[in-house]
């Protein structure tokens, strides 16, 4: 269990007015809807990085939720897994990264083993450990 301050966090001058007041927070009630379908991966690679996703990060990932066009999901290609977003153009299928060095993967349904891992509901990324 981690301790909440209840209030927002002010990214500019914070105001002495703020009244603080500790909650419990658990964060796996946080993260995790369906506790039973969710998994979390590490990220590998610079191919998301435009939807702030960087190598190092942990995803979290439900199974249970319906992947639509515009999410970013963990697919599975041909035995490769990938963190990409899924773009839907007519009845064409893509992996789309958010890098500009990498370029959308369209999928061949009559011949790619294809299917959705599950959809990206947070990522988690270190900013610092204590000293």
């Amino acid at each position: 269990m981690i301790k909440l301050i209840r209030g927002d966090v002010n990214a500019g001058f914070p105001s002495p007015a703020d009244d603080f007041m500790e909650d419990d927070l658990h964060i796996e009630d946080y993260l995790v809807k369906n506790q039973s379908s969710t998994f979390c991966v590490r990220v590998y690679g610079d191919s998301m990085q435009g939807v702030g996703i960087f190598e190092g990060d942990i995803l979290v990932v439900d199974a249970s939720i319906t992947p639509r066009h515009d999410d970013v999901v963990i697919a599975i290609l041909n035995t490769e897994h990938t963190v990409k977003r899924l773009f839907r153009k007519g009845k064409r299928v893509g992996l789309k990264p958010e890098n500009p060095n990498y370029q959308i993967r369209w999928i061949d349904i009559d011949n790619d083993d294809f299917r959705i891992g599950g959809v990206v509901t947070f990522s988690l990324r270190h900013h610092k450990w204590p000293s």
